[in-house]
């Protein structure tokens, strides 16, 4: 209760509004420099972890404006009791922290379900441990850590160590996470094509080593002798050897595909009779997305193992083809001449080589003619441009009078013997689906 009455005495100051003044214009400073900085940074986009979206929501904007305000703390401080500055200081410093902490999960896993609540978790025990600070209730409950305590081998560990080191841990892979991000973001930027497939191999290769740098470093601050873990490296070198195999194949195959760049990310392959784009490529799996939208998580080593049909690695273009069936009646010259126009009025069609019309087959109810074409871009869909050639080709045609045939069946077949008188011939009906 006392010292409730201390800061209700401190914020019934004069000087408080000068605390206040001098707060608004560390914070109109703040945004103003952070705006200048996102300008000339050629105004990145909303995944940046040092601006966000719309600045405020950065790292940059409370960074810049926790150094400003302890420039303007120790300047009231000379005039002025300070009251408001010993609550935004360790508010500053919190909403420092929870930036870091949320934006670099957010980069690190983007797609991740647990990060919202994970975002939630390490806002709450921030914000609960500022309000413990500034109601001085942080040290009493650190001393009563201090008295928690159990032996473990050789050395007695405390709560407040416990916690402690599993702080400076989580900091640690932050840092780690924000650096690999940074790295990558930074190798993939401008990339394509071979030159995407190996910077994404050093990115990963990268983050796998901070990664483990990162634990070893956290492991020690935990207070975890790192030379027990030579056992427990045996224990993993045995286990990959009997039960994870298949998962240590896996990763040696994606730095494999990675670093020879025998498939890249956006080639269009076909695997196991799925057929799509190569729309990422990770350490353990690669993911291949069909024109029709789905995606399959294919395992690296079923593309080092089995047979991988890359449809775009030599040459981009595919041959699709179409079949038309006209009258015996018609005329083949002009048939011909309508069915490669109908081919050379979709933009998409190659010009070199050109579409061809082949007289394939003598049908059982008309000519047959082959429509053959190549398109560059697959990507884009093949069945659209089968269909748009054919609604050319059935429009030429009616406008030509030239007809298409309907099926014809024999559907009765009489025989006149020599018990009727006549000669043996062969009576044939035909009927046609008109």
């Amino acid at each position: 209760m006392h010292e409730w009455l201390k800061w209700v005495e401190a914020f019934s100051q004069r000087g408080v509004l000068i605390e206040l003044a001098a707060l608004a214009v560390c914070v109109g400073v703040a945004w103003l420099v952070v705006k200048a900085l996102h300008r000339s940074a050629g105004s990145p986009d909303g995944s940046s972890i040092w601006f966000g979206r719309k600045l405020v929501d950065g790292v940059l904007f409370p960074l810049v404006l926790l150094c400003l305000g302890y420039a303007a703390r120790a300047l009231v401080l000379k005039y002025v009791p300070l009251a408001v500055f010993k609550i935004a200081i360790p508010a500053l410093l919190s909403l420092v922290v929870i930036r870091v902490g949320v934006r670099v999960l957010h980069a690190a896993f983007a797609q991740a379900r647990w990060i919202s609540a994970l975002e939630r978790t390490i806002s709450w025990v921030v914000w609960g441990a500022t309000v413990a600070w500034v109601s001085g209730v942080l040290p009493i409950v650190l001393d009563e850590m201090e008295q928690v305590s159990w032996k473990l081998g050789g050395s007695v560990i405390t709560l407040r160590n416990l916690v402690e080191g599993a702080l400076t841990a989580g900091a640690v892979l932050i840092v780690m996470l924000w650096i690999s991000a940074a790295l990558e973001s930074r190798l993939l930027r401008d990339a394509s094509g071979g030159q995407l497939s190996l910077r994404k191999a050093v990115a990963n290769a990268v983050r796998t080593l901070l990664m483990t740098v990162g634990v070893m470093v956290a492991l020690s601050a935990v207070g975890i002798d790192l030379t027990a873990l030579s056992v427990l490296g045996g224990a993993i070198g045995v286990g990959i050897g009997l039960g994870l195999q298949k998962l240590a194949a896996n990763y040696v195959s994606g730095f494999v595909i990675l670093a020879e760049r025998s498939m890249r990310i956006g080639d269009m392959v076909r695997v196991d009779n799925f057929e799509g784009r190569i729309s990422d490529i990770t350490a353990r799996y690669t993911v291949i997305r069909s024109l029709a939208g789905r995606e399959s998580i294919v395992p690296n080593e079923l593309l080092i193992t089995s047979r991988v049909e890359n449809l775009s690695l030599a040459d981009p273009k595919v041959w699709q083809s179409t079949v038309v069936s006209v009258g015996y009646d018609s005329k083949v010259e002009l048939v011909q001449q309508l069915l490669l126009d109908a081919a050379l009025s979709q933009e998409r069609v190659l010009r070199e080589p050109g579409p061809s019309v082949a007289l394939s087959n003598f049908g059982s109810d008309g000519l047959e003619f082959t429509v053959g074409y190549w398109i560059a871009d697959p990507e884009n869909g093949q069945l659209n441009v089968r269909s748009a050639i054919n609604l050319a080709i059935l429009n030429a045609l009616r406008e030509n009078d030239i007809e298409i045939p309907f099926p014809q069946r024999v559907v009765q077949h009489i025989v006149k013997g020599p018990a009727s008188g006549l000669a043996e011939t062969g009576v044939v009906t035909q009927a046609s689906s008109k």
